[in-house]
C-alpha cells in the first residue's frame, strides 16, 4: 500500500494495560465510522504496515483501545508514536457541499460571477481559519475555507463555486503587482 493511496486516521499514542494492547487516537470529526476497523497500516521508517485488530473498545470518544492479532513486544514497541493510515478507498462518498480536502486538489474556484479565483493547490488546515492555497495566474492566492461561503461543489466539472468578498482575489494580485 502506498502513502498516496491512503488518508491519514490518528497517530498510535501510547501503550495501554499489561496485554500489549496500545491507544489509537483518531484525528477525525466522525469516530464512530471507526468502531468495526479490522486492520490499519502503521507508518515505520517510512513504510505502511499492516497490522491486523484482534479486538477494539472506545478508550474516549476519539481513541480506541487495540489488541492486535499475533501481536509482539518489539511490534507493539515499533508501533508506539506512530501515525495510522487507512485505504481511501474506505472513505464514505460525500456529496453535496461536502469534500474531503485530499479529493479538491486540481479544483477550480469561481465567484459568484464565475470569475476564475485560481486552482487548487493545497489546503492549510494548520490554522485556526482553515484555507485554500490556489494558483491564479501563477500568484499564489489564499481563500479562506467559510462553509458559508461555498455556494457549489461540481465533481463532475472539478469547481467550487464561492461568494467571495469583493477585492478578496485583488489583494494578491496586486500585491505582487509592486513587488516585481
Amino acid at each position: 500500500m502506498r502513502k498516496e493511496d491512503c488518508y491519514l486516521l490518528g497517530k498510535i499514542t501510547r501503550r495501554h494495560g499489561l496485554a500489549g494492547n496500545v491507544i489509537l487516537k483518531l484525528d477525525t470529526d466522525q469516530p464512530e465510522l471507526y468502531n468495526k476497523l479490522e486492520s490499519i497500516f502503521v507508518e515505520i521508517n517510512g513504510l505502511l504496515v499492516p497490522f491486523f485488530i484482534e479486538k477494539s473498545s472506545w478508550s474516549k470518544l476519539d481513541a480506541l483501545n487495540l489488541a492486535f492479532k499475533n501481536s509482539s513486544e518489539a511490534l507493539v514497541d515499533q508501533s508506539l508514536g506512530k501515525s495510522v493510515y487507512l485505504p481511501l478507498t474506505t472513505l464514505p462518498k460525500l456529496s453535496g457541499k461536502q469534500f474531503y480536502y485530499h479529493e479538491i486538489i486540481g479544483y477550480n474556484i469561481l465567484d459568484e460571477n464565475d470569475n476564475d479565483c485560481g486552482v487548487i493547490r493545497s489546503v492549510n488546515d494548520q490554522t485556526a481559519q482553515v484555507y485554500f492555497v490556489t494558483n491564479l495566474d501563477g500568484k499564489e492566492v489564499v481563500i479562506p475555507m467559510i462553509k458559508d461561503w461555498i455556494l457549489e461543489v461540481d465533481r463532475e466539472e472539478r469547481i467550487i463555486k464561492m461568494i467571495l468578498p469583493e477585492g478578496l482575489i485583488d489583494v494578491f494580485l496586486v500585491s505582487s503587482k509592486k513587488d516585481e
